[in-house]
C-alpha cells in the first residue's frame, strides 16, 4: 500500500470511529428525517419528487446535469455528493438512501458505524416502481405526496390507454454498443402502453441483448427507437447509432429519439417517454 493511500485510508477509519461514538450517543431519529443524502442517481429523482429541499443534505452530483437527470433543476437547490463516505458524514444525516447496486463501499462503511441506510433495488416493471414510489415515501413520512404521484401517474395512463390505436405498430429499440431491450423489462413495457409492438422481443429476446444492425433493417420495423443522449461526449458505443445505415433506414421508417434520461430509472419520468412514443407513433400513422 502507497503511503499516500494508507494516510487516506487512516483519515477515513479515524472519520468513521469518531462518527461511530457521536451516532452512539444520538437521540432516535424523528418521524420525518430531516437530513437525507441519496447517493444513487435513481433514488435521488424519487426523493427530490417526494421530500422538500430544506429536508434533503444531499444528492448525487450526477442529478444537475440536465442531460442525464430528470430533476436537474430541483437537484441545484439542495447539496451534492459523489458517493464518498467522508462527504455522508459530514453532513450528519439521519437517513441515507442507497441503490443497491452502487457505492458499495460507502454503502458498508456507513452500516459499520450504525448509520441508518436504506438500499433501492431497479424495478423491472411499473408494478414495481409504484411499489417504490410507496415504499420511498413511507421512509420519507410524505405519504400524501407519494399518494398524489401515483394519482398522476394512474391519470396519465388512463389517458393513454383511452387513445391507444387496435393496430400496433412495429418498433425495436437501438441503445449504444447495439443493444436493445426484449421481453420481461420495463422498456418492453414501455412500448407496449405505448400502442407498439417490440420486435426484440418476438425474437426471443429476453431482458437486453445484442443485435445485428442487419436485423434491424431486415425486421420490419416500422420505428425504430434510438436512445439519445442530447449533446454528451463522444464514444465508440454511440458510434453505431450514428452508423450510416441508421441513416438510410430512416428513408423507410420512423427514426424517433428518445433522451436516455426518461427511462434510465424507473420512476415517473417513464410516463413521457410513453407519451412520446405514443405521439410518434400517432404522427405517421
Amino acid at each position: 500500500m502507497t503511503t499516500l493511500r494508507a494516510r487516506l485510508v487512516l483519515r477515513a477509519l479515524a472519520a468513521l470511529a469518531c462518527c461511530a461514538a457521536a451516532i452512539a450517543q444520538a437521540p432516535a431519529a424523528a418521524a420525518k428525517p430531516g437530513r437525507i443524502v441519496s447517493l444513487n442517481l435513481c433514488t435521488d429523482e424519487l426523493v427530490l419528487r417526494l421530500a422538500p429541499p430544506a429536508r434533503i443534505a444531499s444528492v448525487t452530483w450526477l442529478s444537475r446535469d440536465p442531460r442525464n437527470a430528470n430533476m436537474a433543476e430541483a437537484a441545484r437547490a439542495v447539496g451534492v455528493n459523489h458517493g464518498l463516505v467522508e462527504e455522508v458524514l459530514a453532513t450528519k444525516p439521519d437517513l441515507v438512501i442507497a441503490g443497491a447496486y452502487t457505492t458499495r463501499a460507502t454503502v458498508a462503511l456507513l452500516k459499520r458505524v450504525g448509520m441508518p441506510v436504506r438500499e433501492f433495488g431497479v424495478p423491472r416493471n411499473l408494478a414495481e416502481m409504484r411499489a417504490q414510489i410507496v415504499e420511498m415515501a413511507a421512509l420519507l413520512g410524505e405519504e400524501e405526496r407519494g399518494a398524489a404521484l401515483l394519482a398522476d401517474i394512474d391519470a396519465r395512463l388512463a389517458a393513454l390507454a383511452a387513445t391507444r390505436p387496435a393496430e400496433r405498430r412495429r418498433a425495436i429499440v437501438l441503445r449504444p454498443n447495439g443493444f436493445t431491450v426484449g421481453h420481461g423489462s420495463l422498456v418492453d413495457e414501455v412500448l407496449t402502453l405505448a400502442g407498439l409492438d417490440n420486435i426484440a422481443a418476438s425474437l426471443g429476446i429476453d431482458s437486453y441483448g445484442q443485435i445485428a444492425l442487419e436485423t434491424v433493417a431486415l425486421g420490419g420495423a416500422e420505428m425504430l427507437i434510438l436512445n439519445d443522449t442530447p449533446d454528451g461526449p463522444p464514444s465508440l458505443a454511440h458510434e453505431v447509432l450514428r452508423h450510416p445505415l441508421i441513416g438510410a433506414l430512416g428513408e423507410r421508417l420512423q427514426l424517433v429519439a428518445l433522451p436516455s434520461r426518461l427511462w434510465t430509472c424507473a420512476g415517473p419520468s417513464v410516463l413521457d417517454a410513453i407519451e412520446l412514443l405514443a405521439r410518434a407513433g400517432e404522427g405517421k400513422r
